[in-house]
C-alpha cells in the first residue's frame, strides 16, 4: 500500500476514472470522469486484487478522525425540512442509507428537483412544510454550504409530517396527507412507501 502524506478535503480532484477506482472516502463522477474526495483526510493508493478483472489502483481517503455517514451523490438520505421558500427548500440531513450522520449536513431541494413532470408548475409550499421528514436522492455536492437533493421519483418525498394539531399525518394520495385528529387535508409531495 502506497500512503501519501498529502491531506485532501471534500471535493478535491484525486485523479481520472480511467486511471483510478473510487474507494472509501471517495466517489467517481460520471459527468466529469474524475474521482473526488468526499471527506477530509490522507490519500492512499491501493493495488487492485490480483484476481480482479479491473486492474486500476484504488484510491482511498483515511479520515483524520472517526466520522459517521457522509452523503455522496447517488445515495438516499432522510432529511428534516427547515425552511421552505418559493424556489427551494432547505433541510438538515439526518441519515445516509440508513446510517445516522454525526456532523451537520445541509441539503437543498430546488423547485426543478421536486418531481419529474410539470416542473414549472411545482409549488414548494404545497410540496413541503418545515418539520417534514423527506426521503431524497443526493444529486451532487452543490455549493459550499449544501448538497443538492431530489425527490423526483415515486419512492422519494415526504415520509412523515406533523399536522397543526400535533398528530402524525396519514398519506391519502401522492399529493395529500390528512390529520387523523381533525380530518384536515394538506398538500405534500408524498413518497410512495
Amino acid at each position: 500500500m502506497e500512503v501519501e502524506t498529502e491531506m485532501v478535503t471534500p471535493g478535491e480532484v484525486l485523479g481520472k476514472t480511467m486511471e483510478l477506482r473510487a474507494g472509501k472516502g471517495t466517489y467517481a463522477s460520471p459527468e466529469t470522469n474524475f474521482v473526488y474526495a468526499s471527506l477530509t483526510g490522507r490519500r492512499s493508493i491501493l493495488p487492485p486484487a490480483s484476481d480482479s478483472p479491473d486492474q486500476r489502483p484504488i484510491v482511498e481517503i483515511t479520515g483524520h478522525k472517526p466520522h459517521g455517514a457522509v452523503p455522496e451523490p447517488g445515495c438516499i438520505v432522510l432529511a428534516r425540512v427547515k425552511k421552505v421558500m418559493a424556489k427551494m427548500a432547505s433541510a438538515d440531513i439526518m441519515c445516509v442509507d440508513k446510517k445516522s450522520v454525526r456532523e451537520k449536513f445541509t441539503g437543498i431541494i430546488r423547485q426543478q428537483d421536486v418531481r419529474a413532470t410539470e416542473i414549472d408548475k411545482v409549488d414548494m409550499h404545497a410540496s413541503f412544510r418545515a418539520g417534514d421528514i423527506v426521503r431524497a436522492l443526493v444529486l451532487s455536492l452543490g455549493d459550499a454550504r449544501a448538497y443538492y437533493l431530489s425527490t423526483a421519483k415515486n419512492e422519494l418525498g415526504v415520509v412523515s409530517a406533523e399536522s397543526p394539531a400535533g398528530a402524525t399525518m396519514i398519506p391519502i394520495s401522492w399529493t395529500e396527507m390528512q390529520c387523523p385528529v381533525t380530518g384536515q387535508i394538506e398538500q405534500r409531495k408524498v413518497a410512495k412507501i
